[in-house]
């Protein structure tokens, strides 16, 4: 197996230690805010939302690049792009490999957009149809169809139908159905988007394109190649997005699209020079 040995080499290079250090000043950023009266501020107005939210912003597709939700989450994407766009950047130069960056994170922001447009057309066209014939029925098959019960706690909505179950003719428990439903279209309209997790996809798909027969070695210990292992994590990220479980709030479509745009980009640059795989 042939090893990468780079001339010049840096460990933390230029645009990586920048974006590491702009994606954790942010994140200090986002936990003080949150710890204040107007928790959501951030999240409204920099996090990534769908067209059909009236929080859409377009500088949105750029600011939610360097937001996270969690420790955990920053951690894990802070380490992905040392350990596979430090390669990418000392390979490059800072200029290619931020323009390669952004692209990245843009067309990862595109591809979930798009079909965030999609799912969530499907619950406003089905809360309209409910709303000018809001039957227990409708109200059910409703509930049902879009997984309402998973965004609230204690049962809420279980109660909610059982209730109007056995009394069909109360007002009051049809407008609290309604509110309901009209909560949780509100919130799917206005979810957030965040995290670097989509132009990180594409530095991982670059690598493993340049760099197909290097060994990774999986939680430190177990030894596989970049190819398989690009194939492996973007089919399970495919069969995640196809099966879209309720309750699975991770942009699968973004990683994809990340990856997706990653593998395009490195190819066209790299398609009249393609002698040695390492």
């Amino acid at each position: 197996m042939r090893e990468f040995r780079p001339g010049g080499f840096q460990i933390l290079p230029l645009i990586i230690k920048n974006l590491v250090i702009i994606n954790v000043l942010v994140f200090l950023i986002q936990k003080t805010v949150e710890s204040s009266s107007n928790p959501t501020l951030m999240n409204d107005l920099f996090a990534l939302h769908t067209w059909q939210s009236p929080l859409f912003k377009p500088w949105q597709f750029v600011t939610h690049l360097f937001m996270h939700g969690s420790f955990t989450h920053i951690l894990s994407n802070m380490f992905a792009l040392w350990m596979f766009g430090s390669v990418l950047e000392n390979l490059w130069g800072p200029k290619k490999f931020l323009t390669f960056y952004i692209v990245c994170g843009l067309g990862a922001a595109l591809l979930h957009m798009i079909v965030l447009y999609v799912e969530t057309s499907s619950v406003v066209n089905d809360f309209n149809a409910l709303k000018s014939n809001f039957t227990f029925g409708n109200f059910e098959n409703f509930v049902a169809e879009h997984h309402v019960a998973d965004a609230f706690r204690n049962n809420v909505v279980s109660s909610i139908i059982n209730e109007w179950r056995n009394n069909t003719s109360d007002g009051s428990i049809a407008q609290n159905a309604y509110i309901i439903a009209n909560s949780f279209v509100t919130a799917r309209l206005n979810e957030p988007t965040l995290g670097a997790s989509g132009a990180v996809f594409g530095c991982l798909a670059a690598f493993c394109y340049l760099f197909p027969n290097t060994y990774i070695y999986i939680y430190f210990f177990l030894p596989l190649k970049a190819k398989w292992f690009v194939i492996i994590y973007a089919g399970f990220e495919l069969m995640m997005a196809l099966q879209n479980s309720a309750g699975d709030n991770v942009a699968h479509f973004a990683h994809l699209g990340g990856a997706i745009f990653g593998l395009a980009l490195v190819y066209f640059w790299n398609k009249t020079n393609r002698r040695t795989f390492y």
